[in-house]
């Protein structure tokens, strides 16, 4: 019983992390535009993570992308800037995206 109720709260702290950052995309509306494994208006968080992949600036430059926004990379539609996510936030986010495999 024990051994049971120890995995069942492991297991659930490790996912925690995961769900929160993915309650924040729906919370700042990045899901309008963003899935974690097909490409919608943008592109797929998993196609960013592996764009990204062994880049160490990945972060600093995503974090700026999502705050000022951007056009080019992932094609002709812009991102628009989300000046608004606080700097914990938008942190947060970035590294969840790039964590995603």
């Amino acid at each position: 019983m024990k051994k049971t109720l120890l995995a069942a709260l492991l297991l659930g702290a490790a996912a925690a992390p995961a769900m929160a950052n993915m309650q924040l995309a729906q919370k700042y509306s990045c899901t309008a535009c963003h899935t974690v494994d097909k490409k919608l208006v943008g592109p797929a968080y998993k196609d960013v993570a592996k764009k990204y992949a062994g880049d160490k600036g990945a972060e600093a430059k995503l974090i700026a992308k999502v705050k000022n926004g951007g056009s080019g990379v992932w094609g002709p539609i812009p991102m628009t800037p989300h000046p608004n996510i606080p700097d914990a936030d938008l942190k947060a986010l970035v590294k969840w995206v790039l964590s995603q495999k």
